[in-house]
């Protein structure tokens, strides 16, 4: 049986003041980047993020907490706490992927020990967005509904799918993405850490170039707009610092004129300044069209041999009847002349 876990499910006063912490990220020769945090419309923000230098690579952590009182701003500190001490701990020579798996799992254990430890906290939990970023890659990991994107010349390369009820029909392709964004069952997700010790953490490697964009944020961030809409803005030419202000004052803005309590944001945004070691991978439609052309070339140089094969076969027959024609002229010459 999958778990269901509902977020938002909270009944304050529709605030208007906000509170915005912009942290710059300097990740030296790989990336920059910002993160800004805003509590929307709500009393508390329960969304965290983190940023940490490791052995590994540069770890940026973001959150978003769910739980009644304070529940959910403790899920997602403590998980952001867990993960970049478990992530910073790790040697030089440990994987990457394993060792940012086992970061969120240990997470995971954390929230749900302190929830057992203190009954005003029972039954919180959070989502979580891990990126850790070196020089050969960089490993995306995830659980819920909190989003990864990896943004190319305007384009999306990369991006989470979400552990979440109306994704689930988008996969069965029940509903488009669209709708699934609009749907009032849109806060229902399947997945978060705090829920059960056995956490299945999505984890993936990709290869980036210079300029590509990593987003990592809330579905308070990702949630106001459609995703071209959303994909548009962040991929605008100006400073990212700029762009991650100007896109969460529109979020705000949809938030406060839509008349809800809309949610918390968070989004952290890195540019990279260099290629990584790793290199892209051809897909599979490139593979066809690379195989099809090879035959076409391989057939078309095929045909070329036997034309000029050909060609040489009969410029010999040519030759030997001309050759033959010339031999019985001079015979009848000969005879001519005796």
């Amino acid at each position: 049986m999958v778990a269901c876990y509902c977020k938002h499910n909270y009944n304050f006063k529709f605030l208007i003041n906000h509170i915005i912490m912009v942290t710059p990220i300097d990740i030296k020769e790989n990336a920059i980047g910002f993160i800004d945090s805003r509590i929307g419309g709500r009393k508390e923000n329960q969304d965290a993020a983190g940023l940490r230098e490791t052995k590994l690579g540069y770890l940026i952590v973001v959150c978003d907490g769910m739980g009644g009182m304070q529940g959910g701003s403790v899920a997602s500190q403590l998980a952001v706490k867990k993960i970049i001490e478990t992530v910073s701990a790790a040697d030089h020579q440990a994987n990457p992927s394993m060792t940012l798996t086992k970061a969120i799992r240990n997470a995971n254990i954390a929230i749900i020990e302190e929830g057992k430890n203190n009954s005003a906290l029972q039954g919180m939990g959070t989502t979580v967005t891990a990126l850790l970023i070196s020089k050969h890659s960089a490993i995306a990991a995830y659980v819920g509904d909190s989003r990864i994107y990896q943004i190319r010349n305007g384009k999306k390369v990369f991006r989470t799918f979400d552990h979440s009820m109306v994704f689930e029909m988008v996969k069965k392709k029940v509903i488009s993405e669209e709708q699934a964004r609009l749907s009032a069952q849109s806060n229902v997700i399947m997945k978060a850490l705090g829920v059960t010790p056995d956490i299945e953490v999505e984890v993936s490697e990709h290869p980036y170039q210079k300029g590509d964009r990593f987003i990592l944020c809330t579905d308070g961030f990702w949630g106001a707009m459609p995703e071209e809409e959303f994909i548009r803005y962040l991929s605008e030419k100006k400073p990212i610092n700029n762009i991650l202000e100007s896109t969460a004052n529109i979020v705000e803005s949809i938030g406060r004129n839509s008349g809800n309590e809309y949610d918390n944001l968070t989004a952290a945004i890195l540019e990279m300044k260099s290629n990584s070691i790793l290199k892209e991978k051809m897909n599979r439609l490139s593979k066809i069209i690379i195989s099809v052309l090879l035959v076409i070339l391989l057939a078309s140089v095929a045909l070329n041999i036997a034309l000029y094969t050909q060609n040489c076969e009969n410029a010999d027959k040519t030759h030997q009847n001309i050759n033959s024609s010339q031999i019985e002229s001079s015979k009848d010459t000969a005879n001519i002349l005796k």
